[in-house]
């Protein structure tokens, strides 16, 4: 039978809030059209998130309009490694992202499958109504510079879900960038896109979204979406290289005139110490470029499935069956 439907839950010490998270998919399958295929991805932690979610998995009332199949990395790779990991095993027509924290209500699922079914759109993603829901501060600042320097059409606050269709999903996953962001792969391949507004819910458990993986996450999508770092050294560079000739003519009208002691010491230390500072910061960030370069060379995987269960409903009062799969290579 064709799924119709992929629902992608990436978990990451979600133990708290997985029991809620089930019961979502429940919700969600009810009011959608066709077969719902779930994909739970584990992605490392410490908690016992695994244990959880299977017992969940197996308490809860079999149901034919339900596939669930859990994911497991055999270490935390990532928030967007967890989702493309997702992603190319999803078999429906129509795929979505959920946080397993349940942030996001039910019913923008739904929405989601609903305008990717509709022929309309090819990408949909959640745009958080309230000002409120955006963040602090320091979160708003960090995401007016992400619209300003990567990507100018995600909306204020970020992505946190999205759906798209099967054709998009192909195109997304054929892009072998190692270090990039995910979201932003979505805004940069195109098609028909559409944010649907939601209200965002209070998290059950604590944030992964730590300073390092925010200042990580801009890194990524600023290397790998823009040439800002290339633009900021050539404006440096010719910066430089203007101060030097102005501090060359003072520099060799005060000798002319006498008021430097020491022949050429002052012109000497000036452009010794500013195409220093110039080389050491060019070397940086030209650095960086060779080091993502040198990433994707090895072709590493972008994520290793250490272990597939599938858990498979049975309609009447059967139990649910749990089976391991084999390892895989994502």
């Amino acid at each position: 039978m064709e799924v119709a439907n992929s629902l992608i839950v990436p978990v990451y010490n979600n133990a708290g809030s997985l029991a809620g998270t089930v019961r979502a998919v429940e919700h969600i399958a009810e009011r959608c059209e066709g077969e719902l295929e779930t994909i739970f991805v584990l992605d490392g932690g410490s908690d016992d998130s695994r244990t959880v979610l299977l017992d969940a998995l197996e308490s809860r009332a079999p149901s034919k309009r339900v596939c669930v199949r859990v994911v497991e990395h055999s270490r935390n790779f990532g928030a967007f490694a967890a989702i493309r990991t997702g992603m190319r095993l999803a078999q429906g027509r129509h795929l979505a992202v959920m946080s397993a924290d349940l942030q996001e209500p039910p019913e923008l699922i739904v929405r989601f499958f609903a305008r990717l079914a509709s022929g309309e759109v090819d990408v949909v993603a959640g745009r958080r109504a309230s000002r409120d829901d955006r963040g602090d501060g320091a979160s708003k600042l960090y995401w007016r510079l992400y619209r300003r320097f990567v990507v100018g059409e995600i909306p204020l606050g970020g992505v946190d879900v999205f759906g798209c269709t099967e054709a998009v999903r192909d195109v997304v996953c054929s892009l072998e960038d190692v270090h990039t962001s995910l979201v932003a792969q979505l805004f940069w391949v195109g098609f028909r896109r559409e944010l649907i507004p939601y209200e965002r819910r209070p998290r059950e458990g604590r944030s992964g979204w730590t300073l390092r993986a925010r200042f990580r996450y801009l890194a990524d999508s600023v290397f790998a979406f823009t040439d800002l770092p290339v633009r900021i050294l050539w404006a440096v560079g010719v910066l430089g290289i203007a101060i030097s000739l102005i501090a060359g003519a003072i520099v060799l009208t005060a000798r002319l005139l006498g008021a430097i002691a020491v022949p050429g010491y002052a012109g000497i230390a000036l452009i010794l110490l500013f195409f220093l500072g110039l080389n050491s910061l060019g070397l940086g960030i030209i650095g960086s470029y060779v080091w993502r370069a040198y990433e994707g060379v090895k072709r590493r995987p972008g994520a290793i499935v250490r272990d597939v269960v599938e858990v498979t409903g049975v309609p009447g009062d059967e139990a649910v069956e749990v089976a391991p799969g084999e390892r895989s290579y994502v």
